[in-house]
This record gives C-alpha cells, sequence and structure tokens, in this order.
C-alpha cells in the first residue's frame, strides 16, 4: 500500500506522510530490487519528511558505501556516531565502509565497539567472523562464527564457514571433531553429515565418508549433494554399479547435468563399457557442449577404442574451447603420431614447448617425430634447442650423436656418442633399435666395448 502511494506521490507531485518504518520498508524494497535511482528519490523525500531520523540517513550512508562515495559515507556516519555513540548500526556501517576499503584490522576495531551496543550478537559475530576470514586468521574467525551457532543451532552459513577455516588450516582431524560434537548436539542435520562425509573423503577414508553420506540422505531424500558426493566416494571404492545409481538419483530430483551424466560415463568406462562410456559423454555434451573436459574424455575411450579418426576430432573441439591446455596439446600430437601426421604431431609437439610444458620427453618426441618426416635438419635443431634446457641427458646425447653420424658429420656423432656412453650405457640398447646403422659402425662398436671394459 505504501510503495503505490509513494510512487503516486511521485507521479503526481501530490505530497503525502510517511513515518520513517514505511520509508524503510519502501527503500529497501528499491534496493533489494536493484533499483538504486528509485531508492535515492525515497531517501531523499524520507529526510525531507524526517530530517534527524538516525536510520533514514544509516539507509543513505549505506548506498554511498554500495556507490564507492566512500568519503561521503565517512563523513555522515562520523556525523552520526557523534549524536548516536550508543547505536551500533552506526558502528557496523563504518566496518563495512572499512571493510571494503581493505581496511579489515580497523573495520574489527569498530565491530568490537558495536557489541558492546548491539541486541544482536550473531549478527555482529557473523561480521567479525568474516573481518578475521580476510585477514586469514582462521582461529578467529571460527571463535567467532561458533558464537552465530550458539544462537542459532542452525545457522549453516556460519557452519560452512568454521569448516571453510578447518579446511584452509588442512586441519581436517580437527574439524571431524567439531562436527561430531555438533552433530551430537543436532543429529538431524543433514549439511553436518554431509560436511563430516567430505572430511573422511578428503583423508581417504572412504568407508567412514561413505555411512556420513549415507545418514545425509537418508535425513534429506532429496539432498543432491549428499547423493554426489556418496556416488564420488563409491567410485573409489570401486562400486561403480551403485555409484551410477547414486548419479541417477540427482538426475531424477532435478534437471539433468552435464556433470552427473560425465560421471556416470566414467563409472562405465572404469567398467569397461566403452559403448555406455561414450553415450554418456555424448548426453553431457549435448547438456553442455562447451564442457572441454566432456570431449577429452571422448578421445580418449576414442583412442583406446583404435578408433583414431574419432579421438582427433574430438580431441580438436577441446582444444578449441581450451587453446592452453597442455595435456590435450600432448594427447593430440600422441594421436596425429598413430595416425601418422607427422607435421601436425610436430606442431602439437611444439605447443607444448611453447606453453611451457618442456620436459625432456617433449623434447625428445618433437626431435622423433621430425625424424619420422626425414627432416633431419629439424630434428638435429630440436636437439640442440632441448640441450639448452636440459644438460647432460643422455635421450638428448645418443640422439644428437645419431643424427650427426647420419648427416655425415661423424666428428661431433662421435663426441656425442661417447658422452652418451658416460651419462647411460644401457641406453645404447634403444638406440642401437632405432639407428641401427650407426651402431654397425665399427668406430662405434669400439667405443661401446671399450666403455663396457672400462
Amino acid at each position: 500500500m505504501s510503495l503505490s502511494k509513494f510512487e503516486e506521490m511521485l507521479k503526481t507531485n501530490d505530497v503525502y506522510f510517511f513515518d520513517t518504518t514505511e520509508f524503510e520498508e519502501i527503500i529497501h524494497y528499491y534496493l533489494d530490487d536493484g533499483n538504486t535511482s528509485m531508492a535515492k528519490k525515497a531517501v531523499y523525500l524520507a529526510l525531507e519528511q524526517h530530517p534527524d531520523s538516525a536510520d533514514i540517513k544509516l539507509i543513505q550512508a549505506e548506498i554511498m558505501v554500495f556507490e564507492d562515495k566512500l568519503a561521503e559515507a565517512r563523513l555522515l556516519l562520523d556525523n552520526l556516531m557523534a549524536i548516536y555513540p550508543y547505536n551500533d548500526e552506526v558502528y557496523i556501517q563504518i566496518a563495512n565502509l572499512l571493510s571494503k576499503d581493505d581496511k579489515h584490522k580497523e573495520a574489527i576495531d569498530y565491530l568490537i565497539r558495536a557489541k558492546e551496543y548491539t541486541d544482536d550478537l550473531a549478527d555482529v559475530s557473523a561480521l567479525l567472523g568474516m573481518e578475521y576470514l580476510y585477514l586469514d586468521d582462521y582461529e578467529k574467525s571460527r571463535e567467532h562464527f561458533s558464537v552465530c551457532l550458539d544462537f542459532d543451532i542452525e545457522d549453516y552459513q556460519a557452519l560452512y564457514n568454521i569448516i571453510y577455516c578447518f579446511e584452509m588450516e588442512s586441519s581436517h582431524h580437527e574439524a571431524i571433531a567439531f562436527l561430531e560434537d555438533y552433530i551430537n548436539k543436532n543429529p538431524y542435520c543433514e549439511v553436518a553429515w554431509h560436511q563430516l562425509g567430505r572430511q573422511f573423503f578428503v583423508l581417504k577414508d572412504y568407508k567412514r565418508a561413505l555411512k556420513a553420506f549415507d545418514y545425509a540422505v537418508v535425513i534429506d531424500e532429496a539432498f543432491i549433494g549428499g547423493y554426489v558426493e556418496k556416488a564420488k566416494t563409491l567410485e573409489k571404492l570401486d562400486r561403480y554399479d551403485e555409484a551410477i545409481e547414486n548419479y541417477q538419483i540427482t538426475l531424477d530430483l532435478d534437471d539433468p547435468t552435464a556433470f552427473a551424466y560425465l560421471q556416470i560415463g566414467e563409472c562405465y568406462k572404469k567398467k569397461n563399457n566403452a559403448t555406455k562410456a561414450i553415450y554418456y559423454y555424448k548426453k553431457a555434451l549435448h547438456e553442455d557442449p562447451l564442457l572441454d573436459k566432456g570431449w577429452m574424455l571422448l578421445a580418449i575411450v576414442c583412442n583406446e577404442e583404435k578408433a583414431y579418426d574419432k579421438a582427433l576430432h574430438y580431441l580438436n573441439k577441446a582444444i578449441a574451447l581450451d587453446e592452453t591446455n597442455v595435456t590435450y596439446w600432448r594427447y593430440n600430437g600422441e594421436i596425429n603420431l598413430r595416425l601418422k601426421f607427422y607435421e601436425e604431431a610436430a606442431a602439437a609437439f611444439e605447443k607444448c614447448i611453447e606453453l611451457d610444458d618442456s620436459g625432456v620427453d617433449v623434447w625428445i618426441t618433437l626431435a622423433d617425430t621430425w625424424i619420422f618426416t626425414g627432416d633431419f635438419s629439424r630434428s638435429l635443431n630440436t636437439l640442440i634447442r632441448a640441450k639448452k634446457q636440459h644438460t647432460n641427458f643422455a635421450e638428448i646425447e645418443y640422439r644428437l650423436g645419431c643424427i650427426f653420424f647420419i648427416t655425415d658429420q661423424k666428428k661431433e656423432a662421435y663426441l656425442h656418442l661417447k658422452t652418451a656412453l658416460s651419462l647411460d650405457y644401457e641406453y645404447h640398447l634403444v638406440m642401437q633399435e632405432l639407428y641401427p646403422t650407426v651402431f654397425e659402425d665399427l668406430k662405434v662398436q669400439r667405443m661401446v666395448l671399450n666403455f663396457l671394459e672400462n
């Protein structure tokens, strides 16, 4: 009623009287609706009718903070603090302003002052908990969120924040002890059982995790998060059929999700049922075509089924969605090698190096790929680049020796082969299979024998 009357007043320029409570309701309505402009008009008219209202001025300051007018807001709040030194909301608003300006220690000082005058200790404790959280002081943060639970044992946001603090300190055993104590007080809290299961899961105590998740979904049969975690735990226990059942329950409870379909696909893959794995991967991608992981998993299962063309097709879709994923590029190179698309494989391994995935194995595979194309010059150049990053690696030295030998640069070849033998004698057997003509050379044979005798 007040809202429609207020809007009528704005349209007609007629003046209606509203008390401060009505104005507060009108202003909060517009703020909740995201209409800051109308909220400010309401504040203006409210102050015209109630120029001394501390509550309206506090809302005005709140809007200023929201609009980053921090200096104006602070001036207004300091004036209010001088007039109303026992008003907890003034201190809370100043603390919010300071927090927004990343002055969390100062914000805490004002919240401590607010605690002296507030009738809502839980609310101020929650704000203090957040400020200490910003400072990474997890112990004090927990203390204040615990106060919230003392006032309301079903304050699940406080409960989540307490567990978050334990997790940030990797204090999973302490989190378990806290949750078990909480459950003794509130045994039918599915949220607490769910969080307890998560702690056991992190500690790889999957049997106890499963028991906790079982309790969570018994208490709330529509608890999707509980079924998801239960399914993930069953996967860890190699109970794939039961995991699939629980993922399926989440699909029945709510709209289908790509995540659930993807995990069902993974379960079937672990059961060596490639056909069903592919079916569910595709269902996941139907839900979310931009899910690059889904395309990658399709590529992996097709590769394992030796359907290399399909694998490459799906993998390229994954790469198109995430061009900086080194794993995708490595896999791309490997599949192109299987298809004997050597130029494409080389380009993929070069991309890995460009993305700082420059381990010895990448360099060597790239060098070998150029050999497959008959491009000894590029292979040699690749190995020289590799040696600048990785000194004293037999894999590099043997290849340098063999390629120098093949390109009739015998002096350099013998030097690198001698170095290679000193680094890893046994590896020459691998190279002998790859480059038999090199190891048929009499001087190379003598070098190998002399090294073995010495």
